[in-house]
């Protein structure tokens, strides 16, 4: 746990996994309802293939100005210039603001953006926003289990969905209405800030709480990315699809091996693996099409 700011309050909870001699690592930021371990199964998979990952929980900021600015200090602290960001829903956002926040100075060298949304105007609740902050936490926590995905899902979904409940459960009030707050403030990304940023979009072909409007967005916003599409995966393919989750941020970084960017420890790096995992996964996707 590490605080940046001079409020003491202002806790960030991390995991910082894999080789320290990376420089430029992949940082995790999580969802509205998530905390730092939803992404446990990235951080043992890519560790294992000697990846560098720090996976965060970040304190209560109220307005994304803050947080970008309490984030900067968060990798000044790590003694970190540069990192990719993996983002998910709310986390995407974030990432794109604080892109786009160091966009002088840029720290972000790329972005992995898993069902994430460019203008928060898209959950018609920014006149809500400002009330968030006086709601007790049983009704912030409806508002978020309101978008989980309801009827009959397969074991993997079922069991994400368990866990993410689970996480919900232990966040707080101003945690809750904090992240709540930041994800439907009036807001939205300025794409000619960031469009020299290598991003990959990810997003699911099922049910999730994003829009189709939504993700056209995004693709508009971002017309030279690459597109990570999964058939299924709802609300948080990282627990439930993370096979391939895993495999696309492998694919992402692989377009920095051998550069300083590298999230990876160059000695752990063998291409016939990857090319190998690339053909399997196409296989298996035009498996799924037939």
């Amino acid at each position: 746990q590490i605080i940046v700011d001079d409020d003491d309050s202002k806790v960030w909870s991390l995991y910082d996994a894999g080789p320290r001699s990376i420089r430029c690592p992949l940082i995790f930021l999580p969802p509205v309802s998530g905390t730092a371990d939803v992404f446990f199964q990235q951080i043992l998979a890519l560790t294992g293939w000697g990846y560098r990952v720090i996976a965060l929980q970040y304190p209560v900021y109220w307005d994304h100005l803050e947080f970008c600015d309490g984030f900067r200090k968060l990798l000044d602290h790590l003694q970190l210039d540069k990192v990719h960001l993996f983002g998910a829903s709310l986390g995407g956002f974030l990432a794109q603001k604080f892109a786009e926040y160091t966009h002088k100075s840029p720290r972000v060298q790329s972005l992995i953006l898993c069902n994430a949304f460019s203008d928060t105007s898209i959950f018609n609740q920014t006149w809500t926003a400002n009330s968030f902050w006086l709601m007790p936490a049983f009704m912030l926590k409806k508002i978020v289990l309101g978008n989980f995905a309801s009827g009959p899902l397969d074991p993997e979904m079922a069991d994400g969905i368990d866990f993410m409940v689970d996480r919900l459960e232990s966040l707080g009030q101003s945690e809750l209405a904090s992240r709540l707050t930041l994800n439907c403030q009036n807001s939205y990304v300025e794409p000619h800030k960031i469009r020299d940023i290598p991003v990959t979009i990810m997003d699911v072909f099922d049910q999730s709480a994003l829009s189709t409007e939504a993700k056209e967005e995004m693709y508009k916003l971002y017309p030279n990315a690459r597109r990570a599409h999964l058939k299924t995966g709802g609300n948080f393919p990282y627990l439930c699809r993370s096979a391939e989750v895993n495999l696309y941020i492998q694919i992402h970084l692989l377009q920095f091996h051998g550069t300083r960017y590298a999230a990876i420890d160059p000695s752990m790096v063998s291409a016939e693996e990857l090319e190998v995992q690339k053909i399997s996964l196409h296989t298996s996707n035009e498996q799924e099409e037939e």
